[in-house]
């Protein structure tokens, strides 16, 4: 699950990088993966752009607006009877340096409204987050309110640091998809 708002005015903003790194999933060879991902396609009765990367794997990208995010996670997972633990929530996060990531299973929302929705519309916050730092407005020396922060684009060097840390996620997707989260963490959390 690829957090983001939809449509182009949303698509190059600090909150869309669970879209961003979603879109590359798509783009990785079978032999790195394993899986042969179906195109993207539209799903209404899920309120999300859907693609499926084997039987039981899919990447999903909700098109409701943030904050309203649960209602596609919920109705996927009820839809295929997927526990908690086996999602993977793909989203922006203020309180880490653009370019670090943090994979973790539960804990808190930290003021995330795509992630405080997903855990109510799920009745848990059991689930995996893959967390892509953004930074915060005033770590960065900015006098940016945090809503107007996330939705406005990265500087060019934040982009870069963003891009490396998804690609550095995409390396990791092999083991995260077949549940070697314990290799992954390892692989995330290591300094560059």
């Amino acid at each position: 699950m690829g957090l983001g708002n939809p449509g182009p005015r949303y698509e190059d903003h600090r909150h869309n990088v669970g879209f961003w790194l979603a879109e590359r999933l798509h783009g990785l060879p079978q032999s790195l993966t394993g899986f042969a991902p179906t195109a993207w396609h539209d799903e209404p009765r899920f309120s999300c752009r859907l693609q499926r990367l084997a039987s039981s794997v899919f990447c999903c990208q909700p098109t409701t607006y943030m904050n309203d995010s649960g209602r596609a996670v919920q109705a996927l997972v009820q839809f295929y009877k997927i526990p908690a633990d086996a999602i993977l929530v793909v989203h922006d996060e203020l309180d880490i340096a653009p370019g670090d990531i943090r994979l973790k299973k539960g804990g808190g929302h930290g003021g995330h409204n795509g992630v405080r929705s997903i855990a109510q519309q799920l009745g848990t916050a059991d689930f995996w987050r893959l967390r892509l730092g953004i930074g915060h407005p005033r770590s960065l020396g900015l006098a940016q309110e945090v809503a107007d922060f996330v939705l406005h684009r990265p500087s060019a060097c934040e982009q870069d640091l963003i891009q490396a840390a998804i690609n550095r996620s995409l390396q990791a997707m092999p083991d995260i998809l077949n549940g070697r989260f314990d290799k992954a963490q390892l692989a995330l959390h290591s300094p560059t």
